[in-house]
Parts: C-alpha cells; structure tokens; sequence
C-alpha cells in the first residue's frame, strides 16, 4: 500500500492539533477543533484552508489559449487576461472526466486548477486531446493551495498581499510577490463567500500560512478543514466530483448547461454528444432537496415517489447555518420542478422532502 503524502503544511497542521485522514491520496487535515465551529468561522469571520492536494497544470505557447479552449465546454474568449472562469471537461461521449477552474493569464499562459482525485485522469486526458501549438506541465507537485475564504477575508488578504488584493473583484488571477515568490492570487472559492486562493511555491507555504495568521488575529481567523470546507460548498449547492458529478453524468444533467457552450467557435470534445442529448431532451436532473422532517440524508439514500426509488441522494447533510437537512441528487425531469414532493429514504424510514432552488443558503443576504 501507498502511504499518503503530506502536503508542504503537514508539520503545521500537526501542530495545531488536526485530526488528520488520508484524502486523494495525501494526508489532509479533516477538523480542527470541530466542524461546526470552522463552518461558522468561514460564514462569520475568516477561514484559512490547505488545498494544496489540488491539481495544477500549465498550458503554454502561442496556441494556448485555442488548445485549452478545445478542451473545456465553457468559452475562454467570453473573458479578458486576469480572469478567472468555472467549466468542465469532457469525453468524447459527454461524460464529465472533472469540474475545473481555468486562468486565463494570458493568450500564451493558462493555468488550470484541477481535482485531486483526477489529476492523473485529468492530464492524461488533456494531452491525448491537446492541440495546436502548446504545451502542457504537470506542475502539481511544485504548488502549495491556501483558500482563505470568509466576510474578512478580503480585508485579511490585503493586510499580507497588498491593498490592491483586497479590491479584486471575484473570478479575478493576479501574480503578487510574497517574501521573493512569485504566487497568484484568484478570487475563486468553494463556500460561497468572499475571498481567494493563493498558489504559492511550497518553500513559501508555511511562512504565509503564518503571515495570514498573525495578520488576521483581529478578524477571527482560524483553520477549516476538509468536513467544514463540504458542508460550506453543499449549502451552495456546489458539485462535489465523485459523488454528484462523475464519468457517468452530463454538464446538461449536472445543472451545468451555464458553462456549456454547445455553439462556441471550434467546439470541444464531447460536444456533439452533448448536442444531441440536449436535442432528445434530459431524462434525469440533479436537483436540490430538503427534508420536511427530522432526518438527515447522506450520499446514496434513495429518494422515492410513489412508493418506488426514483434517485439517490449524491450529497447530503445538517446545514450548520440554516439548521435544515438538505441534499442533491438525480431524479426524472418530470420530478425535477421546485415545489415537488418526494421522500427520502432516511435508514429505513420514509422522511418527506421537497425540491427547492440553490443555493440552500445565501452570504450575501445574510
């Protein structure tokens, strides 16, 4: 067997007293001093989160921007340079190989962040389809990822970063200096609140993992990590790879259709097979739910109408801020609209639910 990895902030996390389990093949820190104190740090103050098992890989050269236009359904020329855009990849047949986040950083330089669990797939996906005149690094193991993420967090980055940091507007990649290293700085998130993610050279990790802390004693910042960071992204309803979004379900079927560009320029792998679906019409959404009963839906439970399993839950748990129970998962279009009542299938017992809109909760409101 394998031993998992330790990312460059492995002694830090030690230190701070983490629990520790072994996630995408590294070993990652699950909680810190509990779940739902680090949710409510993110939603309250301000988060700092290691990412660093995350993918990142590089495409280069003239034709960069064309190449890795190729491969993703969303469409880079919607975005200037500096700009960061949410997409997926795709196989031939419309099955989505991962969810990305893509920085345009330039015509010739695009820099791409990819899942964990996929980044042997995710490569060996892009290179079988790359085109034109790029290149394409692996440079995973260079990157250490800090999300620092949170209502705070802006004002937190700008103490450390620069004040201009704390200007950025969302979905925005910028290179900043931090001790002599050259990192960037995206506006990007999983939580739903403001914030950004910082790729930083692994040599500098710890020593910015310290200047954020000490910068951010003020603003209540803490450690989250990896139980809190799933339980801030399903209450946006965010797609987790491997449980609501895999080879076997379509960006169409995924409520992804808004990073679809099925009439870009030049296309992109797997659309044809994504046009046609659209053209025969969907079988299945995912949809988001709520229990109306004391209950909590995990991944897998079957969700029933009519007293047959029409879907299964592919993400579900206790909102720490709303105090509901809430879930995605697949069910027939003709069960799909909000408003909808279904059961869900709780250890047994038939609990009943409803389909709502996302997000099931919403920062800006707040």
């Amino acid at each position: 067997m394998t031993e998992a990895r330790r990312t460059a902030l492995y002694d830090v996390h030690v230190a701070l007293g983490a629990r520790l389990v072994e996630f995408a093949g590294y070993q990652m820190p699950i909680q810190y001093d509990g779940i739902l104190a680090e949710h409510a740090r993110v939603r309250e103050n301000v988060g700092l989160f290691d990412v660093s098992h995350m993918g990142e890989v590089h495409v280069r050269g003239p034709g960069a921007l064309a190449a890795v236009n190729r491969l993703i359904t969303n469409d880079l020329h919607r975005v200037e340079d500096g700009r960061a855009q949410y997409t997926a990849l795709c196989a031939e047949d419309g099955g989505i190989v991962d969810d990305l986040i893509v920085y345009r950083l330039a015509e010739d330089d695009v820099f791409i962040c990819v899942n964990a669990s996929n980044r042997a797939n995710d490569v060996e996906h892009m290179r079988a389809h790359l085109t034109g005149d790029a290149t394409l690094e692996d440079e995973s193991d260079a990157w250490s990822q800090i999300a620092v993420q949170g209502p705070k967090a802006l004002t937190l980055l700008g103490r450390v970063l620069g004040a201009d940091v704390a200007k950025m507007k969302p979905f925005r990649v910028a290179r900043r200096d931090f001790r002599g290293a050259s990192c960037l700085v995206a506006t990007t998130g999983y939580t739903g609140e403001k914030g950004a993610e910082i790729y930083v050279p692994n040599d500098h990790a710890a020593a910015l993992w310290a200047a954020l802390t000490d910068a951010g004693h003020d603003l209540g910042v803490g450690p989250v990590g990896l139980g809190a960071r799933d339980t801030l992204r399903l209450e946006m309803g965010y797609c987790l790879y491997g449980n609501d979004i895999d080879r076997s379900t379509s960006p169409l079927e995924a409520g992804l259709g808004w990073v679809t560009r099925l009439d870009k320029a030049g296309g992109f792998v797997g659309r044809d097979a994504l046009a046609a679906q659209e053209a025969r019409g969907l079988t299945r959404r995912l949809v988001a739910l709520e229990l109306d009963e004391r209950g909590i839906p995990r991944h897998d439970f079957p969700i029933v109408a009519g007293g047959e399993v029409v879907g299964r839950v592919t993400s579900g748990n206790q909102s720490p801020t709303t105090g509901r129970a809430i879930a995605l998962g697949y069910v027939p279009v003709a069960l799909a609209e909000p408003g909808t009542t279904l059961s869900i299938d709780v250890r047994g017992k038939l609990k009943a639910a409803h389909v709502t809109t996302l997000p099931f909760y919403h920062p800006a409101r707040a």
